[in-house]
């Protein structure tokens, strides 16, 4: 399953059935999370598919989800709310006052009625292949299904972009709280990020031993190694606003790298959800250094 309407395809099918299992779907679409369910232990009244920013939970967050109302034959695709715990943020005030309710929609939805609603399809089945139609019954094509979802994700991590920016917003204390959760996932995400086009991860016995790396001054967040020139790569994390002091931190790793792993051309990097001014002075001072804006949709620019 590559793209959404062969996604959409199965899931619309397999809500038909008994079959609980999901293991078979993407686990993630379009740079978010991607859960998929269709019940625990018996079949849902409501299957559904939700894309998730990292911290957040279908159980709670908000979110785009697909929602399958089996007893009316609809597909919702809705500003989630979660249901189960209530997430401190939610849709901007854009998406609560300008769209209904799922329970303006459906009459007694057998759940998520407080949700948003984005979309409504009707799916209909024809030789084990779905197609839609909207509430005009109106035929729908695959680039319309498509873009719909590409239309609020696109939204949604805007959003959510936003709201990190604001080191009072629950998403920002929720997101990447701490720089453990940064580090953690640069390193899970390597090959995704404009790092790991760049750089290699160090391996020992097959280990990574990159993140953490021990140094007799301290432990350098990630150490990594420039894939054509092989020159160490040294990358120190900050989770929000940075500042010139940290030339300082990055500067001692570099040196501790010179000296003891013999290497006159290391590199600096610094990645941070913000930088101030001061920094952008301080590095001209470390030639051979960089700095890198995380975003919310995992995309990793660097800073100018």
């Amino acid at each position: 399953m590559n793209n959404i309407n062969e996604i959409l395809n199965s899931f619309i099918l397999q809500s038909k059935t008994d079959n609980l299992k999901w293991s078979s779907y993407p686990k993630e679409y379009l740079d978010l999370n991607m859960k998929v369910s269709f019940g625990q232990g018996v079949p849902a009244r409501v299957s559904w598919i939700s894309f998730l920013a990292p911290e957040m939970q279908t159980s709670n967050g908000f979110y785009p989800v697909y929602l399958f109302y089996k007893k009316e034959n609809k597909l919702i695709l809705a500003y989630g709310i979660s249901e189960t715990a209530e997430y401190p943020q939610t849709w901007p005030d854009e998406v609560v006052n300008n769209n209904k309710k799922i329970n303006e929609h459906i009459d007694n939805p057998a759940r998520y009625g407080e949700s948003f609603l984005f979309k409504s399809y009707a799916p209909n089945i024809n030789s084990n292949k779905v197609e839609f139609v909207n509430d005009d019954n109106q035929k729908l094509s695959n680039e319309i299904i498509e873009n719909d979802l590409k239309q609020i994700i696109n939204s949604y991590k805007k959003f959510v972009s936003m709201e990190i920016k604001n080191e009072s917003s629950p998403i920002s204390q929720g997101v990447f709280y701490l720089e453990k959760q940064l580090e953690d996932f640069i390193i899970e995400n390597w090959d995704r990020t404009e790092f790991g086009k760049k750089y290699d991860l160090i391996e020992e016995e097959g280990r990574v031993i990159s993140q953490q790396y021990p140094t007799s001054i301290g432990k350098i967040d990630i150490l990594a190694k420039d894939k054509k020139t092989k020159n160490y790569v040294v990358i120190e994390l900050k989770k929000n606003q940075t500042s010139d002091d940290t030339i300082g931190q990055l500067s001692r790793y570099m040196g501790w790298v010179k000296k003891e792993l013999k290497d006159d051309n290391v590199k600096g990097i610094i990645v941070a959800g913000k930088f101030d001014e001061k920094l952008k002075y301080a590095k001209t001072m470390l030639p051979n250094s960089e700095a890198f804006l995380y975003e919310v949709d995992f995309k990793i620019k660097e800073y100018k």
